[in-house]
């Protein structure tokens, strides 16, 4: 088929994430930091893939691990009754990795922020405390777009249309120190977001919340990074009224961070860990949620008729577990964790050299390991965001996919305390600083582009 071809039955035939039709670029390899479209056209991958090739393209170890796997044995049901050798050393190798107890395997993200908020609900009634339902979500996360996922989920633009939403879903201000509002003398924003959820949970009652879900630095939402006295107050806030604590590691898993799992950058554990994306570079679909020693507990000790129905066809499949294990081995062994780390702090202050005193960019956010966003102003002083009709973000995606650079904007939400236009950064683990120069170059290069008078 011509790319034209190629182009056409698409259009009339593959139905999109997120559909729009647009006409879509065609790419057909990649190799590290770099993916080709159809034409042959070379561009940097300045978002790993869609924040989860970690290891970077092309990486044959990751592909010969999924098919020695599959000509031994290429699916088994991990049903009540059955399992299979690379899900039993998978789980063991992410207990030990994240300090948490016990590991249930999905498909990707949404599927295991769905399972976190079942379990969630299940661990109260087997402790007598069936009215813990509700779950205190923030403003800008992402959690996923099925349908408790996208309740969950504080973006408008993925409600609209598929109205109404799951019940019980409750969202607060988020950690957001750019925008915040409200906080009180000699409150710190990291004080004062976790302030507000202690009062949601006051306000809507101990006894009916059942958990509470943060990305420890939103992704999709912003890549908002909080501040640091932030986590270890709530932590602090959910243990003090039994209120369980979802980490949702989807992004931030597996090195992303310069950390195995963000929440080590504040030594916090959750109660509920969520994972995917990285896991397997992207090389196949997995996910998953790890449990501390006490929700394990409960889901062992119940009686028969009051088991832990849930389950997927594909939860612990052979060949993704053989290909994370795998993957596993290349982060500690290419010290990719590390190089997260230094290339962050390289991609941090670049951008702050390039925007810091740019009279259109009101945040930079980075410095830990490779997940960084630029937030753009009209006006800095009132924080006031560009009109929706200048488009400033697709105008800077598209001049930096002129440049050869892929990666991910988001549009203004609106007037402030709403998000300004931004562009995000997280490539994968195995740049260079000399890549890391260029990433940063074509951002200010395309700027200027889409800021000319």
């Amino acid at each position: 088929m011509t790319v034209a071809d190629l182009i056409k039955t698409d259009q009339e035939h593959l139905i999109h994430s997120l559909h729009d039709h647009t006409e879509p670029v065609i790419y057909v390899r990649g190799r590290g930091t770099k993916i080709y479209d159809a034409d042959g056209r070379e561009y940097m991958d300045g978002l790993s893939g869609l924040w989860n090739v970690n290891v970077g393209h092309g990486r044959a170890e990751l592909a010969e691990a999924a098919a020695a796997q599959m000509k031994e044995l290429a699916y088994c049901s991990t049903y009540a009754g059955s399992s299979n050798i690379p899900a039993i050393t998978l789980a063991g190798r992410l207990s030990k990795l994240s300090g948490m107890e016990a590991v249930f395997f999905t498909c990707g993200g949404a599927e295991s922020n769905e399972s976190a908020f079942k379990t969630a609900r299940f661990y109260w009634k087997a402790a007598g405390k069936s009215g813990k339902i509700k779950v205190i979500a923030r403003g800008e996360a992402y959690h996923g777009v099925t349908l408790q996922a996208m309740s969950a989920t504080k973006m408008g633009a993925f409600w609209k249309m598929f109205e109404p939403r799951v019940p019980g879903f409750v969202h607060i201000q988020t950690c957001y120190p750019y925008r915040f509002e409200g906080a009180q003398s000699g409150e710190t924003i990291g004080q004062a977001a976790a302030r507000e959820l202690e009062e949601a949970i006051l306000r809507e009652g101990p006894d009916t919340v059942a958990a509470f879900i943060g990305e420890p630095i939103h992704g999709a939402g912003g890549v908002i990074y909080p501040d640091d006295d932030y986590w270890p107050r709530v932590r602090e806030i959910c243990s003090r009224h039994q209120v369980l604590l979802i980490g949702d590691e989807v992004i931030t898993g597996f090195g992303r961070t310069g950390r195995w799992f963000a929440k080590d950058h504040w030594a916090i554990q959750p109660d509920i860990l969520t994972f995917a994306k990285g896991v397997t570079s992207g090389y196949l679909p997995l996910g998953g949620m790890m449990v501390s020693p006490a929700i394990k507990e409960a889901l062992d000790s119940v009686p028969p008729g009051e088991r832990w129905m849930h389950a997927y066809t594909y939860s612990g499949h052979p060949a993704c577990c053989a290909v994370a294990l795998k993957n596993l081995d290349i982060v500690e062994q290419e010290h990719l964790c590390e190089n997260a780390a230094a290339m962050g702090t390289r991609l941090h202050a670049a951008l702050l050299d390039a925007f810091g005193d740019h009279p259109y960019v009101g945040d930079i956010r980075g410095g830990k390991g490779l997940l960084a966003a630029v937030e753009l102003v009209e006006d800095r002083a009132s924080k006031k965001n560009f009109p929706g009709d200048r488009k400033i973000a697709a105008r800077l995606q598209s001049e930096m996919m002129k440049r050869a650079v892929v990666t991910r904007t988001r549009v203004a939400g609106g007037p402030h305390p709403a998000p300004g236009d931004a562009v995000y950064f997280a490539p994968p683990l195995v740049i260079t600083e000399t890549e890391i120069d260029r990433l940063v170059g074509v951002c200010a290069e395309s700027l200027n582009v889409v800021l000319r008078p």
